[in-house]
């Protein structure tokens, strides 16, 4: 099998409109919601497996993108649609398209290369993407009539699991890269220079980007993410994840420190650790450390795979990067409730630098449908985890995701998770609507059963629910001093500024001159990257409002409390 595999990925750039299904290249044949390449169409003849099993067990070399052979010369305009994971795919595509001669641009008009890095976890995400290749479909004709050729790629997750249909449909896009071949872009560009469709979207059971430094994309920024693991291995039975991010794979500590480090260099002063299942994390390559025994989950919770022994895990890694800057904010998301043992607790009650802010995705209230997402828990163990939570860190933030209309969702589920949402009552809340994902469990094993029109009730109410109970839990922060990380200016007035508390919730105050509690006489107006004491004086589901005391510092802070 993993000659097979070395050979499928000697096989080079395609020719012009044949994209083999990844499924074809996974696992021998088409996967489910998946048709054999050129099917009502003639594609040209081309060499088989066993040409590159020959190859392969010749000991062909495989070709692999080296920086700087094919350097490019022209113009990357980069788009990014969805989760924080295709931020942090962004930076390190720039990353590696800046190494190899090109430039980044903003303007779209002057662009040679248009790039848009895509989510595909809902419909409607998938149909955001196509609606914009329609308005890139003008500029690319117009770009032909003038002899001034547009290259346009599909990046990410979208591109993973509709390659066959990206390539196809209209021939507009010229490039298709999915989350693990980003290394690959330089080769993939120069093949559509030549006027090919090219395309690499297999998953990779070790491909980290570890050795790449990620181009930070907003210059001069305060906050920045830092991906330490990729992909998923709890299949959850709605989750399109595992199937186009792969398995679960953790970074190197010694280059996430690194990346840390370098990141405190520039001034970031709050970095958020990211990963699918973040608090999975398993560094396997310290050999003293790979006979360690195997995690043990929260109370009452299971897995659908086996745990597996060995490796540094999250709470180390925690624990080291807490220590690279006292003055530099640390938050992870999104984690697994299944993940949290208690060192991990204990470690964010004691570092001032850990945010006491923790998501706990519950998806549902009802110990049913958990079932049958395969979440492996019920509500009881999941209450039961929120209260051991407030026991361990006092004033923790909570924050959630939740599903309305999943599969076979009585009534009575839904009424379970309203009263779930009163019970726990976050701080902030993700919600959505069910959109069934082709090669999931559920598209294979469930009826999407529920009325778009009920969904779309039930999905009102919850929202409804939350901000009543995140206004009252926000409520309760008024006339209290919050520390409040300064990002910039409010976008709804130029006279006011805005940050984000320990809790991540933001936080809208006037920009005026205020005390520095270094003691320095001289008032001064905060800047972005400041830290600044704000009292509250009012409170909604959403923002917080209130008057600046004094610019102080997080060490300086947290000795005071």
């Amino acid at each position: 099998m993993l000659l097979w595999r070395r050979a499928l990925r000697a096989a080079g750039p395609l020719r012009p409109a044949a994209a083999p299904c990844p499924g074809a290249a996974r696992r021998g044949r088409c996967g489910p919601g998946e048709r054999p390449v050129g099917r009502g169409a003639a594609l040209p003849a081309g060499p088989d497996l066993r040409h590159f099993l020959r190859g392969a067990a010749a000991g062909e070399p495989r070709p692999e993108p080296q920086p700087g052979s094919a350097p490019g010369t022209g113009k990357v305009y980069l788009e990014t649609y969805g989760c924080q994971m295709n931020v942090n795919d962004t930076e390190i595509a720039w990353a590696i398209l800046q190494k190899n001669g090109y430039m980044r641009t903003k303007d779209l008009d002057e662009a040679d290369v248009i790039l848009l890095v895509t989510c595909s976890v809902r419909e409607k995400a998938e149909q955001a993407i196509w609606n914009r290749l329609q308005h890139l479909k003008a500029l690319k004709a117009r770009r032909q009539q003038a002899r001034v050729p547009l290259r346009i790629g599909i990046l990410g997750c979208m591109a993973e699991r509709l390659k066959e249909e990206i390539l196809h449909r209209e021939k507009l896009v010229d490039i298709v890269a999915g989350p693990d071949a980003y290394r690959d872009l330089p080769r993939l560009l120069a093949v559509a220079e030549s006027g090919q469709q090219a395309a690499n979207v297999l998953l990779s059971l070790d491909e980290t980007y570890a050795d790449i430094l990620p181009v930070q994309t907003s210059a001069g920024g305060t906050t920045a993410f830092v991906s330490i693991m990729r992909g998923c291995d709890n299949m959850c039975s709605y989750c399109i994840v595992p199937f186009t991010r792969g398995r679960e794979r953790s970074r190197p500590i010694a280059s996430i420190l690194q990346e840390v480090r370098m990141l405190s260099d520039q001034g970031v002063k709050e970095v958020t650790l990211l990963g699918q299942n973040v608090n999975s994390f398993q560094d396997m390559s310290e050999v003293q450390f790979q006979s360690a025994a195997a995690p043990v989950l929260s109370r009452g919770f299971s897995t659908v795979y086996k745990a597996k022994p060995g490796g540094l895990r999250f709470a180390h890694l925690l624990d080291q990067v807490s220590r690279i800057a006292p003055e530099m904010r640390i938050r992870f998301t999104s984690p697994h409730p299944k993940d949290f043992p208690d060192e991990v607790l204990q470690l964010i009650q004691e570092r001032h630098n850990i945010c006491k802010q923790l998501h706990l995705p519950a998806q549902s209230g009802s110990t049913r449908v958990l079932e049958a997402m395969r979440r492996g828990y019920t509500r009881e163990a999941y209450i039961e985890l929120v209260h051991h939570v407030r026991e361990c860190i006092p004033g923790v933030s909570l924050s959630s995701d939740f599903i309305a209309g999943f599969c076979g969702e009585t009534e009575e589920d839904h009424q379970q998770t309203v009263s779930l949402l009163q019970e726990v009552g976050y701080n902030v809340g993700f919600l959505f609507a069910y959109s069934m994902r082709q090669k999931t469990r559920a598209y294979h094993r469930l009826q999407d059963d529920v009325p778009a029109d009920i969904k779309k009730r039930r999905l009102e109410e919850l929202i409804t629910v939350f901000r009543e109970e995140a206004a009252r839990a926000n409520e309760t922060m008024v006339g209290q001093s919050q520390l409040v990380l300064v990002e910039g200016p409010s976008k709804r007035s130029v006279s006011e500024l805005y940050g984000r508390n320990d809790g991540n919730i933001k936080v809208i105050f006037p920009d005026a001159e205020i005390e520095d509690a270094a003691g320095c006489k001289a008032l001064v107006r905060a800047q972005p990257g400041d830290y600044v004491l704000v009292k509250v004086t009012s409170a909604n589901s959403q923002t917080l409002k209130g008057v600046p005391l004094c610019r102080t510092t997080l060490s300086r802070s947290a000795a005071c409390h």
